[in-house]
């Protein structure tokens, strides 16, 4: 699958680009950000897919995070797709809200108009990116994590624990950890979906983790929250999944810590641990 390079640059002994493609899924022009480590010149290298939150783009991540240095030490290739579909034609919230339409497109495949035209974000992510990423840069596909932060967490933990033959290891940071329980997803997936609530449980990760088949798919799924958050007690609900996890045999480690609120001061302190956790994971 073709791709057009917008830029790239060395990198802590690596390089990071950032790409555009015409994607058929999501019917439009999609962007995603690539860094490769020096290890990549010798053999294929294990990596890890970030998922952005609300607002963000395929170069929050790579720009905000300061993860280049940890990956080129690890020697990890880290993936940050954008977060929806964008361009002329895509349809937006027409208030303009930011957490729906461009900017928010939630991980899930729309089944309901207009957005079902371009609104195939999750699979974007499990068929369509993995395509561009595999055939492009020398990741090594039986190696790979995934992680993601706020609307990105909750795209992590839904892909992740629904496609463990394709991710190896799993983590989030602050994710909303149910879209039937909070305004956020409960937003999105009245426009998504559709008014059928039934058909949200497939998007949410309280739900999805009750109904996995092998619960030690992964050994472990690492989640830090900031206690300061201020999004934490009415969209995020990290109890809710820690129950669920303990009512479904999944091992969760939700870590939360003192003083650190939503945004990526709390993600650049902790990424680096995150890194770590996917390295081990990956090399199990």
């Amino acid at each position: 699958m073709t791709i057009e390079t917008l830029s790239e640059t060395g990198c802590f002994g690596g390089k990071i680009g950032f790409y555009r493609h015409s994607s058929a899924v999501n019917n439009c022009d999609m962007q995603f950000a690539v860094f490769v480590p020096p290890q990549a010149a010798n053999a294929k290298v294990p990596i890890v897919t970030f998922l952005s939150g609300l607002t963000c783009s395929e170069e929050n991540f790579m720009v905000k995070s300061g993860a280049q240095r940890v990956a080129a030490e690890l020697g990890i290739m880290l993936v940050s797709p954008d977060t929806s579909p964008r361009g002329e034609g895509v349809p937006d919230d027409s208030d303009g809200d930011y957490d729906f339409g461009l900017g928010a497109g939630f991980y899930v495949n729309s089944t309901a108009a207009p957005w079902s035209n371009h609104y195939q974000m999750y699979d974007y992510i499990t068929l369509e990116l993995q395509q561009i990423i595999f055939e492009n840069f020398p990741g090594d596909a039986s190696r790979h994590g995934l992680t993601g932060h706020s609307m990105g967490g909750h795209g992590a933990l839904t892909i992740g624990l629904k496609n463990p033959d394709m991710f190896s290891s799993l983590s989030a940071f602050a994710p909303i950890c149910t879209t039937l329980h909070s305004p956020w997803g409960q937003k999105a997936m009245a426009y998504y979906l559709g008014d059928d609530q039934s058909t949200w449980a497939e998007y949410d990760s309280c739900e999805v983790v009750r109904k996995v088949s092998n619960p030690n798919a992964y050994s472990k799924i690492l989640v830090d929250q900031g206690a300061t958050d201020p999004f934490l007690a009415e969209q995020l609900k990290p109890e809710l999944f820690e129950a669920a996890c303990k009512e479904s045999g999944v091992p969760l480690e939700l870590r939360i810590h003192d003083g650190y609120d939503h945004g990526y001061y709390f993600i650049s302190t902790f990424i680096e641990e995150h890194l770590r956790f996917h390295a081990d994971q990956l090399s199990r």
